[in-house]
C-alpha cells in the first residue's frame, strides 16, 4: 500500500494545479471576449415562468438586430404568442429545451454559441436567480470565451441560498472538466420533451 501514497498525493496536486489554472483561465477569456465584443450580440433567456418572457419580448424590442435564445421556458406555443404580441419577428426567436435546470441552461446552448461565433451576450433571468445564474455562466461561459451583461426580471422572491449557488458552481466546474453536469443523478431533474415551434 505504499505505492499508493505517492499517487494518491502527487494526484491529487495535479488535479488541484488543474483546476488552478482552469479557474484562471477563465477571467482572461472574460476580459479577451469583452475587448472583441463590447456590446452584447445576443439575447439569452433562462425559463422560469411567462414573466421571463414576457420581460424578455419587451426588452428585445429595444434591441431588433438581436436574436433571443430561450432556454427550457413555457411552451412553445405560448411564448411565440408573447413574442408575436411584442411584435418580435418569429425569426428572431430560438426556442430550446434541452436544459433541466440551471447548469444544463448554459451547458445546453454554449457551443451553439460557439459555432455561431457569439462572444457576448444579454442574460436574462429573474432578480432572485440572477447570482445564481451568473456564477454559473461564468464558469461555463467563460472557460468558452463568451462573456455576459446580466439583466434581472423584477422579483419579489429572496436570493437563493449561498449553498444552492456553490452546489451549481461546482457542477459547472465538473462539466467543463468532464463535460457531465451531474443532472441525470438528480431523480427530480427528468428530462421532459416539449412540442417543437
Amino acid at each position: 500500500m505504499k505505492w499508493l501514497y505517492p499517487i494518491l498525493k502527487y494526484g491529487s496536486i495535479a488535479i488541484f494545479a488543474f483546476l488552478l489554472i482552469l479557474l484562471a483561465t477563465i477571467p482572461i477569456k472574460l476580459a479577451i471576449a469583452s475587448y472583441q465584443a463590447p456590446k452584447p450580440q445576443a439575447i439569452l433567456m433562462l425559463g422560469g415562468g411567462s414573466q421571463r418572457e414576457k420581460f424578455t419580448a419587451q426588452f428585445a424590442q429595444n434591441y431588433p438586430t438581436l436574436d433571443i435564445w430561450v432556454s427550457s421556458g413555457i411552451y412553445c406555443k405560448k411564448a411565440n404568442k408573447i413574442f408575436a404580441a411584442a411584435g418580435i419577428a418569429k425569426e428572431r426567436i430560438h426556442l430550446d429545451y434541452r436544459a433541466v435546470d440551471t447548469v444544463t441552461n448554459f451547458t445546453s446552448l454554449v457551443k451553439d454559441f460557439e459555432k455561431l461565433n457569439l462572444k457576448h451576450l444579454y442574460l436574462i433571468t429573474s432578480e432572485f436567480h440572477l447570482p445564481r445564474a451568473t456564477a454559473i455562466a461564468t464558469v461555463v461561459l467563460g472557460s468558452h470565451g463568451i462573456t455576459f451583461t446580466p439583466v434581472g426580471v423584477p422579483s419579489q422572491l429572496p436570493e437563493e441560498s449561498f449553498l444552492h449557488i456553490t452546489r451549481d458552481v461546482f457542477r459547472s466546474i465538473l462539466w467543463t472538466i468532464t463535460g457531465h453536469t451531474g443532472a441525470s443523478l438528480n431523480p427530480r431533474l427528468p428530462y421532459i420533451p416539449h412540442s417543437a415551434p
